[in-house]
């Protein structure tokens, strides 16, 4: 199983010969409010050869509608059940709507949904295959169902965002820490890193290195991984 992180959200996750791919958004600029850090690693044409798309919710950094209408008709795109009629709007040909625990299998793997705490209707996804457990969490704050899937799952790798704006859109160093406590995964990659408010007031100095250092203090070994835009991580 590789893990390859185009930029932000997007993921690359090539497992059972498979290539499944999270979040696309390939967006240069951002928005109005939000500016993007650093391009993504590949372009919407360069990935449009994948097995699976997994989109966690509808908001502009997780979801791209120029790629979803690149896709060819066969190639099913998993969303919340909810919000599945928004992105048959946006351009999905092949729609998977999925309520929390529901599962979606391609081949010899397995797509569970699982809670997520946001601002929209939003999922994230743990994958099963080759005797691996992938945790997607998209966007989310740390909730109690976290124990819930802690006991579920024995997560290999947990992907999920570890920082936090002033207004708080994801969990934080602090969020991310009890979410590590519940999800006892054993290996974390810290993702959401690629956007960041245009006005400085509503940046903080939260981080990856600030979420490994009171992920010390609170006595967790948690190995956390730091990828860069195109770089991998392999089980």
């Amino acid at each position: 199983m590789r893990i390859t992180l185009i930029g932000h959200c997007t993921i690359l996750i090539e497992i059972e010969g498979r290539k499944i791919l999270t979040d696309p958004y390939f967006g240069l600029w951002g928005d109005p409010i939000f500016a993007r850090l650093a391009p993504p690693i590949k372009s919407r044409q360069e990935l449009t050869d994948v097995d699976l798309v997994l989109v966690s919710h509808d908001h502009w950094d997780h979801m791209d509608s120029q790629y979803l209408r690149l896709l060819a008709g066969d190639v099913p795109v998993v969303t919340p059940k909810l919000m599945s009629w928004l992105f048959k709007l946006y351009g999905a040909k092949n729609l998977v709507g999925l309520n929390a625990w529901e599962s979606f299998p391609l081949g010899s793997i397995t797509v569970t949904a699982v809670p997520a705490l946001h601002l929209t209707s939003a999922i994230g996804f743990v994958i099963q295959g080759e005797n691996r457990q992938v945790y997607f969490a998209g966007d989310t704050f740390y909730h109690s169902f976290m124990e819930q899937m802690g006991q579920k799952f024995q997560l290999d790798v947990a992907l999920m965002p570890v920082t936090t704006f002033r207004v708080p859109m994801t969990m934080g160093e602090k969020g991310a820490v009890r979410a590590v406590q519940a999800l006892k995964p054993a290996t974390v990659i810290p993702v959401h890193l690629d956007v960041t408010p245009r006005w400085p007031f509503f940046r903080t100095n939260q981080s990856p290195e600030g979420f490994i250092k009171r992920l010390r203090a609170a006595g967790l070994k948690t190995p956390v991984v730091l990828l860069r835009q195109g770089e991998s991580w392999s089980l």
